[in-house]
């Protein structure tokens, strides 16, 4: 199979995702529509105040984040491959009378429907993964970015993907820089392991340093780059929940996500 292919096989997954994700407990649309925020408290520390900003958000899904920082009185644009997600998202702008704009396309060719320059670039949790190669990713980024403008990614760290979790446990069995494609065939989804859904998806895993050094040769200047041990997501099997309300693995040997955020200078 070429990339395409994959990516058709993704795109096709995460449109019956949208219609399970919207009615779980997870995403809370309920909660949602009547304000209560999407966003978690590593995105917002890490942001601030946006009023009266820019942003793009790369792979939105149905667009709970993009509106949440809408909310915040950021100018945003929303870019997901699920015309299924897309579709829910512009329904959800126009329900809760915000100006988001929302486009559907594959991530990596963001720069051919989307023309302006943002002083924000946002992706957060579970990205990265469907992106065979993330040298056209990054610079589409610095493309999109306003001289002064800053990417900020929150995703879930390399290390968590070496482990295969299909029989309810972590098991290493995946490389830290493994290039092959992985595909897996699952019944659910991480919002809803109950649902008869059957996920099939394909991804890759990408090391911390292809990560860092895809947005350096792109032009990109490293503001900061945090690891944590505590995630806000209850995705992995027996993890612990935190006083602070974020869950950890039991022994803590490794950690579950990581911060990157960066700056185009000119």
């Amino acid at each position: 199979m070429d990339n395409q292919k994959y990516f058709n096989v993704n795109k096709s997954t995460w449109n019956e995702k949208v219609e399970v994700h919207s009615k779980s407990k997870m995403y809370d649309l309920d909660s949602f529509r009547n304000g209560k925020s999407s966003l978690k408290h590593y995105e917002q520390n890490a942001l601030g105040d946006v009023k009266g900003k820019s942003l793009l958000h790369l792979q939105c899904h149905f667009g709970q984040d993009t509106l949440s920082w809408s909310r915040l009185g950021a100018k945003c644009v929303g870019v997901d491959i699920s015309n299924e997600g897309i579709k829910l998202a512009q329904q959800l702008n126009e329900e809760l009378h915000l100006d988001a704009e929302f486009v559907c396309c594959n991530v990596l060719d963001t720069s051919k429907y989307v023309k302006e320059k943002f002083n924000i670039v946002f992706s957060s949790y579970g990205v990265i993964g469907w992106l065979p190669d993330l040298k056209p990713w990054a610079k589409m980024i610095f493309d999109r970015l306003k001289k002064g403008g800053v990417f900020y990614l929150v995703e879930f760290h390399p290390i968590v993907w070496m482990y295969d979790y299909m029989d309810g446990k972590a098991v290493m069995k995946y490389g830290y820089m493994q290039d092959e494609v992985i595909y897996e065939e699952y019944e659910g989804t991480y919002a809803n392991q109950s649902s008869k859904m059957i996920s099939r998806e394909y991804g890759w895993n990408h090391g911390l340093g292809e990560v860092v050094s895809a947005l350096t040769e792109a032009g990109l200047h490293v503001n900061y780059l945090k690891e944590h041990d505590e995630s806000p997501y209850n995705v992995l099997p027996d993890l612990v929940e935190t006083k602070s309300g974020n869950f950890v693995t039991q022994d803590k040997l490794y950690p579950l996500i990581f911060e990157l955020k960066v700056t185009k200078l000119q």
